[in-house]
């Protein structure tokens, strides 16, 4: 099982930033896909973005693009969520999670480990 541990959560206005981390075991935080989900009060679980093994492909929803940047550094386990231009609607607790299979996917049932989430909160 992979430990997946994510931080930077917290409360910012709108049109902030904040940048979210996940480090993962050694194994598995370098050879893995990663993804972030989100998950409002009321709603389903909803892919955010993710990142092939190598960071060289990556991938993000709809409702993000172009605001937020997924990437990661193997070197120090982590994978990071970059969140530009927050907006009310991104509150959410945010989860990683680690894919084992090949390429990107944004289905949930890919993912095979997750984090126990980190709170975001984006006041008006």
């Amino acid at each position: 099982q992979v430990q997946l541990v994510e931080s930077g959560g917290g409360l910012v206005q709108a049109g902030g930033s904040l940048r979210l981390s996940c480090s993962a075991s050694a194994r598995t935080g370098s050879t893995y896909a990663m993804g972030w989900f989100r998950q409002a009060p009321g709603k389903e679980r909803e892919f955010v973005a993710a990142i092939n093994w190598n960071g060289r492909s990556t991938g993000y929803g709809d409702s993000v693009k172009g605001r937020f940047t997924i990437s990661r550094d193997n070197a120090k386990y982590t994978v990071y969520l970059q969140m530009n231009s927050l907006k009310p609607e991104d509150t959410a607790v945010y989860y990683c999670a680690a894919d084992p299979g090949v390429g990107i996917s944004t289905k949930e049932e890919r993912y095979k480990s997750w984090g126990q989430g980190t709170q975001v909160t984006v006041s008006s």
